[in-house]
């Protein structure tokens, strides 16, 4: 049968060097994530979710493990992967469009094409008429939809996603919520997003992967695919799922 997995994380741990030892921010955590899967990352703060994103976009590496896409090695940075953090990456004096083009731009793209390929991506996370505008002149949910768009329009696979709404207000992060889900139905990628909030665990994941306290270790599997989309945050199951999650969250800590 042919595997289906987009991404396979085999036993990776990572140390920090503290003052006068060695700390272990994650212990042997292996886990498979399906192609075009929404899968959310859940766990305590400074568990280590980051430092594990930052190993899979390359940007760290691991004490020991691998790291396999597409059932190929992969170390490095890599074309296929794009990230989006809480501290946003946009650059200020660039415009909408000059923002989501850029990864074509660092491809040598002509202008008039990049401008074409990235309006496609602006046109999908709602930003028509905004191409023109600067960061500063965006609110932060807009802000967000500027890195999506710049994240699909770069042709990444698979998308990782670190907290991205979190320091969004109330009404903004669920409308965030809903638009990210809108925006993956209609063009399918592999995504890990991280949170440490359970109700945007339940409301986004296909399934959800809660994590230990440090040392970060797998504690339970969630898979939420029978769950019906889009979900209610007042449905019956939702909030089975919730508490759930809420009692095993209480015992993470080791």
């Amino acid at each position: 049968m042919e595997n289906s997995n987009k991404l396979e994380i085999r036993e990776v741990s990572k140390l920090f060097l503290t003052q006068d030892s060695y700390k272990e921010a994650i212990e042997n955590v292996s886990l498979d994530v399906k192609e075009n899967e929404f899968l959310v990352l859940l766990g305590p703060g400074e568990c280590g979710k980051t430092v594990l994103l930052n190993i899979i976009a390359g940007l760290m590496e691991a004490d020991s493990g691998e790291i396999y896409i597409d059932g190929r090695k992969t170390g490095g940075i890599n074309p296929q992967i794009g990230m989006i953090f809480q501290e946003l990456g946009i650059l200020p004096w660039l415009t909408v469009r000059d923002n989501v083009s850029m990864p074509a731009k660092f491809k040598g793209q002509p202008k008039k094409e990049r401008y074409e390929h990235g309006q496609k991506y602006i046109d999908l996370v709602g930003l028509h008429g905004f191409e023109k505008y600067y960061p500063n002149q965006l609110s932060g949910g807009m802000k967000q939809r500027v890195g999506i768009a710049r994240a699909y329009a770069s042709g990444c696979d698979i998308l990782l996603m670190d907290e991205p709404f979190g320091k969004l207000d109330a009404q903004t992060r669920y409308s965030m919520q809903e638009e990210i889900l809108k925006i993956w139905e209609q063009n399918k990628k592999t995504v890990i997003f991280v949170t440490n909030n359970i109700e945007e665990a339940v409301y986004l994941g296909d399934r959800i992967v809660l994590f230990t306290a440090s040392p970060m270790s797998v504690r339970h599997v969630y898979d939420l695919t029978d769950l019906p989309r889009p979900r209610n945050y007042t449905d019956e199951k939702f909030l089975q799922i919730r508490s759930e999650i809420n009692q095993h969250m209480d015992l993470v800590v080791k």
